[in-house]
């Protein structure tokens, strides 16, 4: 019997490892069921789902030019019902949204490194892209040093790691 892709088969289960399970189709033909593809959820060990000699409705996913099948147990089940969404408690009408230039990086900074970044991009306007980037090169190693220096004070000063 050929094997095409699409069609959905029952066989036993001969063998399960921690990424999928092996299926006996009949006819001295094996395929894998990925581990993601046992059930509608998330699968962390297979065992729990199904054991081995388990008789399961399979659906064929794929067959390589080498014969290796790739099956499915989660596409022969029926899908799960959404979870109903909460009512909007919002009365106002959607408005469209309007483009506002980000404020942050989403990093913390103290007081001043807010104004030496606002420096750079007064200083930038009208530059070709090679001197931006030496300039933000430079400004780089300044807020590295300014770094390096802040954590050294913060260890104990100079000198090599305490052991």
């Amino acid at each position: 019997m050929a094997i095409e892709v699409g069609s959905v088969l029952e066989g036993t289960v001969t063998g399960i490892t921690k990424f999928g399970a092996f299926v006996d189709l009949g006819n001295k033909q094996t395929g894998l069921v990925h581990i993601s593809e046992v059930a509608n959820e998330y699968v962390e060990n297979i065992s729990d789902f199904i054991k081995e000699a388990d008789t399961v409705k399979v659906k064929v996913l794929s067959v390589d030019e080498k014969g290796k099948i790739s099956l499915s147990i989660k596409q022969t089940l029926p899908k799960p019902e959404a979870a109903p969404r909460a009512p909007k408690t919002d009365n106002r009408e959607p408005r469209e949204r309007e483009f506002r230039p980000r404020q942050h990086d989403g990093h913390a900074r103290s007081a001043h490194d807010g104004n030496r970044r606002n420096s750079f991009e007064r200083k930038s306007g009208g530059m070709s892209f090679e001197d931006k980037m030496s300039r933000f090169l430079k400004d780089s190693e300044e807020r590295l040093t300014d770094l390096k220096r802040n954590t050294e004070s913060k260890r104990g000063g100079r000198g090599g790691r305490r052991d």
